[in-house]
């Protein structure tokens, strides 16, 4: 019995053991599973206040009162646009008229009120009439408000039949200004995103045009009238402006290449923005010697409607050579520069280059005399063009030509040339210490072979050139657009092509800029 006992006492407590691991157990699957419960709970909790967060900031972004927001879940975002229509155009005493019709179209779901819209123009187009709005050109911007009775464009509406009859030079002129117009509500600018940004910025936000910049519209609508400030190129924004661009050989010599789908090649596939005619005064047929100046004027002219029509910069280039001094043909140079300033001077986008390299023992001294003369004569028709001064030695010298600048006068550039094979670190030197003690230049031509236009290719130290160009910002011009059989001609040779160029019809040379000029 004793060890019955014994035995019934050890198999209750065996018992009562078992019941506590049961009990033990029971409470920890219970803990586990309110851990879990709570964890699932708290991560739900969690992703919900991602969400409501996530949710919160994007219908807080600050939006500028004239953006249209919608604040359903879908978060639509409102549009609103501006387009303009050539509805007529006939020829005129100008040259060409036409009816340009424009239309703002809401679609958003809220009311828009205190509309403008802005709409650049070549120089020279005048506005002729109007109707349904308030009209004013100034500075290549024509500015159009609302009347009294068509200031609010209702929600999912629009506002038309605001129109206007403009003069212009030629068609493609009138037809330039069917793009790029802009919509502002309250004074900012309305994209076509329904996005609505300020356009002011700080000084130190402005951004500095890159010469790999793609950008939509001409460079002229961009742009604008450009200026000198200190030592760069600014537009007509205040910020940078880089010219890049290529010259003409002697116009009169290959005027075939002389033409608007030329210079369209050059802006659409190469990313040119500026054309320099180079007109010899001299040898062979130049303009004050033995040439025809009627047919030579001519091609100036078309060349100067050609790169406007297409909102291109042009530079008319007085191209000194084989007479060495500008004082030579002084008196020619006057009537030219008369005659064409004054016929160019609601142009904004022509640039004067009074004397192209300057040589044979020509002083700084013989220039800026010849220069003091000639500026005055264009500025009395062109108040602001920019004039470009060329510098003793070919246009070397710009730091002597730094040393005693022409003060009287804004808005003015010094030349430098460079053929990559003969002008190395020299010439580099002389253009970084005239940059750096204040004096504007540019690089008006240039070749990457030796300084005949022939020889051989100098690819290291034509990309050291490019090197001290990206670093200054320097505006440049390559010479030269022509099929001639020699290193600094753009043209193969053997290609009779005089636009629509393909990149097999370019030679080395034309090869090498085109690919600098886009950034490749």
């Amino acid at each position: 019995m004793k060890v019955r006992n014994n035995m019934s006492g050890g198999e209750n407590k065996s018992k009562s053991t078992k019941i506590m691991i049961g009990i033990i157990a029971a409470l920890a699957v219970i803990i586990i599973a309110l851990v879990v419960i709570l964890v699932m709970q708290g991560g739900k909790k969690k992703d919900k206040t991602t969400t409501e967060e996530k949710t919160t900031t994007e219908q807080a972004t600050p939006t500028d009162a004239a953006t249209p927001v919608d604040a359903t879940p879908s978060n639509e975002e409102a549009d609103c646009y501006v387009t303009i229509n050539n509805s007529a155009g006939w020829e005129s005493a100008s040259g060409y008229s036409g009816q340009l019709d424009a239309k703002i179209t809401n679609e958003s779901s809220k009311e828009l009120n205190n509309w403008s819209i802005e709409l650049d123009v070549p120089s020279g187009v005048t506005l002729d009439s109007s109707w349904n709005g308030n009209f004013e050109i100034k500075d290549n911007v024509l500015t159009i408000t609302p009347v009294e009775y068509n200031g609010t464009i209702a929600a999912n509406g629009s506002v038309g039949d605001i129109g206007f009859i403009v003069n212009a030079s030629s068609e493609a002129q009138l037809k330039s200004m069917t793009e790029g117009a802009r919509l502002y509500i309250d004074g900012q600018l309305y994209t076509s995103s329904g996005d609505s940004e300020a356009e002011e910025t700080t000084e130190e936000e402005k951004p500095v045009s890159s010469s790999t910049a793609t950008e939509s519209g001409t460079p002229f609508a961009n742009h604008g009238k450009l200026a000198v400030s200190g030592t760069d190129l600014v537009d007509k924004n205040g910020n940078k402006y880089q010219l890049k661009g290529v010259s003409t050989h002697g116009i009169g010599w290959f005027p075939d290449y002389v033409n608007e789908d030329a210079f369209k090649t050059f802006r659409d596939d190469w990313d040119a923005n500026v054309i320099r005619l180079a007109m010899y005064t001299h040898e062979n047929g130049g303009y004050c010697t033995d040439g025809d100046k009627t047919y030579l004027k001519n091609l100036v002219d078309t060349g100067v409607q050609a790169a406007t029509d297409l909102g291109m910069y042009v530079i008319v280039d007085w191209h000194v050579l084989q007479e060495n001094n500008p004082q030579t043909y002084k008196e020619e140079a006057k009537a030219f520069f008369e005659e064409m300033s004054k016929k160019y001077k609601d142009y904004d986008n022509v640039i004067y280059e009074i004397c192209n390299e300057p040589n044979g023992g020509t002083t700084w001294q013989d220039v800026k005399s010849y220069a003091e003369e000639i500026i005055p004569i264009i500025r009395n028709n062109a108040p602001d063009a920019i004039i470009i001064v060329g510098t003793p030695t070919w246009c070397q010298d710009v730091d002597v030509a730094a040393k005693d600048p022409i003060t009287d006068y804004d808005n003015i550039m010094y030349a430098i040339h460079f053929y990559a094979a003969t002008h190395t670190d020299n010439i580099r030197s002389k253009a970084r210490e005239a940059r750096d003690s204040g004096l504007p230049i540019i690089v008006s031509e240039f070749s990457i072979c030796d300084a005949s236009g022939n020889g051989a290719i100098d690819y290291n130290q034509a990309e050291q050139w490019f090197d001290l160009i990206d670093e200054y910002n320097l505006s440049y011009a390559a010479w030269n657009v022509s099929n001639k059989a020699e290193t600094s001609s753009l043209i193969q040779s053997s290609c009779t092509k005089t636009s629509g160029w393909t990149v097999d019809d370019l030679s080395d040379t034309g090869k090498w800029i085109r690919a600098k000029m886009r950034g490749e």
